[in-house]
C-alpha cells in the first residue's frame, strides 16, 4: 500500500478557516469533586470502589483546573490555541441532575467562557462527557424513559445561559463508550454488565436525548449555534489500496458483530448503529436483522427526533485494525507483526486510520467532520534540564496529520482538528498512568510544564499545517 505520509512533503490543502484546537473533559481535569455545591457523578462513586481504578486513583483533584483555569487559559493564549473543546459537568450545574441549578457551578462556567473569549479562544462545549449525575443514575439513568427529557431540561438551561456566547456544541461524547465500557464490559462507571436488550434500550434512549438536545439548543440559544455529536469506533485501514481490500475495510468498520459472523455478541462500539439513525434516519438493516427481537419499542416520532439535522460530526480517532478481504465478500483482521509500533498504553500506532475513516464518513454521511480527539499516551517525565521532551508525540502526530491532509486532498470534508489533550489528566480506569497532554502536570504540586510538542503544535497552527 502506498504511504500516506511521505517525508518532506510540505504542501497543505487545509482551508484558511480550518480549526485547530485542544480538548479536555470536565471530570478528567476540573477536580473540586465536592466543592461549591457540586453533586455526585457516577464517576465520583465508581472511583470509591476498590479495584476499579489503577492504584485507586480518583478524579477528586486531578489537574485542579477548577481553581487553576486562569493559568491554563493563559497557557493556551501563549501557545496560539484559538479553539478549546471542554465539557460541562452536569452535576456541577444540577447537583440532582434536574431541579434547581447550582449558582456557584453556573458562575464558574460563566466566568470560564467569558475569559476564554476575552483571550481570543472559542469555546466548543460538550454537554455530556460521561459524568452522569448519580441521583439520575439511582432513578434508572439511561434505562429510564424520562432520560431524554432530563437531558433536554439540562440542555435548555445550558442554551439559555451560555448560548449567547458559545457557538458550537456537542451533545454526547463517545456514546459507544458510554454503553460499551460502562454497561457492557463494566470497565468504566457505573461498572455494569447489562443484557443485549438493556444495551439496545440505552442506545435508543441516548439517541433520543441527543435529538431532544439539538431541538433545545436551536430553540433556546440567544444566537444561532452549530451542533453535532462526538463518535468513536473502529478506525480500520485496508491491507492494500486495492478496491477489494478497501471494500472489506468499509465492511469491517460498519459491522455489528464483535467476532465471527455466527457470534451474536452485540458490538456497542460500532459506528453505523449510532450514526445511521442520526444522519440517515434509520437503524441499519443488519442491526435489526440480528438483534431486532431485543430492540425497544420505537415511538412514532422517535426517528424524526433522533435525526434532527445537525451541522457536523465530531470523530475521535486513535487507532484501528488492518483489514484484508476474505472469501465470499468477507474480511479478516491481519495479525500485527512482532514489534508493531505502539503507544505507552499499548495502543497500536496506525496513522492510516486518520485517512480511511474520514473518507468513509464523508462518503456515507455527507456531513462536515471535525476530528475531536487524537493523540497518544507517552512516557513523559521532567528531564534534567527541567523541561519535558516528547519527540515520540511529535512524530506520532505528524504521521496522523499527514494522513488527515491526504484525506482532505482526496475530498473528505474535514473542518478541524482538536488534539487530545491539553493537559495530562485523569484517564478514567487508567488513573494517572497515561499522559496524553501537551502540558505536563506535576500532580503533587499542580505545576504545569509545556512539553516540546506544544511548541511544535504552535508552529503547526501558525503555519496552518505547513510545517508538517
Amino acid at each position: 500500500m502506498p504511504t500516506l505520509y511521505p517525508a518532506g512533503e510540505n504542501s497543505m490543502t487545509f482551508n484558511t478557516d480550518f480549526v485547530w484546537g485542544e480538548a479536555v473533559s470536565g471530570y478528567q481535569t476540573e477536580g473540586a469533586a465536592y466543592a461549591d455545591g457540586k453533586g455526585l457523578s457516577i464517576w465520583d462513586v465508581f472511583c470509591t470502589q476498590k479495584g476499579r481504578i489503577l492504584e485507586e486513583n480518583t478524579g477528586d483533584v486531578s489537574c485542579d483546573m477548577y481553581h487553576k483555569w486562569k493559568e491554563d487559559i493563559q497557557l493556551m493564549k501563549q501557545f496560539g490555541i484559538r479553539n478549546f473543546r471542554f465539557s460541562l459537568s452536569w452535576p456541577r450545574i444540577f447537583p440532582e441532575g434536574i431541579g434547581t441549578p447550582n449558582k456557584k457551578g453556573v458562575a464558574f462556567y460563566d466566568e470560564f467562557i467569558d475569559t476564554l473569549l476575552e483571550n481570543g479562544i472559542d469555546p466548543w462545549v460538550t454537554l455530556y462527557h460521561w459524568d452522569l449525575p448519580y441521583e439520575l443514575y439511582k432513578k434508572g439513568g439511561f434505562l429510564n424513559q424520562e432520560f431524554p427529557e432530563w437531558f433536554a431540561s439540562y440542555t435548555r438551561f445550558t442554551a439559555q445561559r451560555f448560548g449567547d456566547r458559545v457557538q458550537h456544541f456537542f451533545t454526547f461524547n463517545e456514546p459507544q463508550c458510554i454503553v460499551g465500557l460502562g454497561y457492557q464490559t463494566g470497565k468504566h462507571a457505573p461498572g455494569q454488565s447489562a443484557s443485549i436488550k438493556d444495551l439496545l434500550a440505552m442506545q435508543h434512549t441516548i439517541l433520543l436525548a441527543h435529538g431532544r438536545a439539538v431541538q433545545e439548543l436551536r430553540a433556546f440559544s440567544e444566537k444561532p449555534v452549530k451542533v453535532g455529536m462526538v463518535l468513536t469506533g473502529p478506525a480500520d485501514y485496508p491491507a492494500s489500496d486495492t478496491q477489494k481490500d478497501r471494500a472489506a475495510c468499509e465492511k469491517a468498520q460498519l459491522d455489528f458483530l464483535d467476532g465471527p459472523e455466527h457470534d451474536f455478541h452485540f458490538n456497542a462500539f460500532n459506528i453505523a448503529t449510532w450514526a445511521d439513525p442520526v444522519y440517515l434516519g434509520q437503524y441499519p438493516d443488519k442491526l435489526l436483522d440480528l438483534f431486532g427481537k431485543y430492540m425497544p419499542v420505537i415511538g412514532t416520532d422517535d426517528m424524526k427526533i433522533i435525526s434532527e439535522p445537525v451541522d457536523f460530526q465530531g470523530q475521535n480517532i486513535y487507532n484501528g485494525s488492518c483489514i484484508a478481504a476474505g472469501a465470499q465478500d468477507g474480511y479478516s483482521i491481519v495479525k500485527r507483526q512482532n514489534g508493531f509500533a505502539h503507544t505507552d498504553n499499548g495502543w497500536p500506532m496506525t496513522p492510516e486510520s486518520m485517512y480511511y475513516l474520514p473518507m468513509l464518513l464523508s462518503k456515507r454521511y455527507k456531513v462536515p467532520v471535525y476530528i475531536t480527539e487524537n493523540g497518544l499516551a507517552n512516557e513523559d517525565w521532567i528531564a534534567l534540564d527541567g523541561k519535558v521532551h516528547d519527540p515520540q508525540r511529535i512524530d506520532f502526530l505528524t504521521r496522523y496529520l499527514r494522513c488527515l491532509r491526504k484525506a482532505v486532498e482526496d475530498g473528505a470534508d474535514i473542518r478541524g482538528y482538536f488534539h487530545w489533550s491539553l493537559l495530562d489528566n485523569f484517564e478514567w480506569a487508567k488513573g494517572y498512568g497515561d499522559r496524553f497532554g501537551m502540558v505536563y502536570v506535576d500532580y503533587a504540586t499542580q505545576k504545569r510544564i509545556p512539553k516540546d510538542s506544544l511548541y511544535w503544535y504552535r508552529a503547526v497552527i501558525s503555519s496552518n499545517g505547513g510545517i508538517l
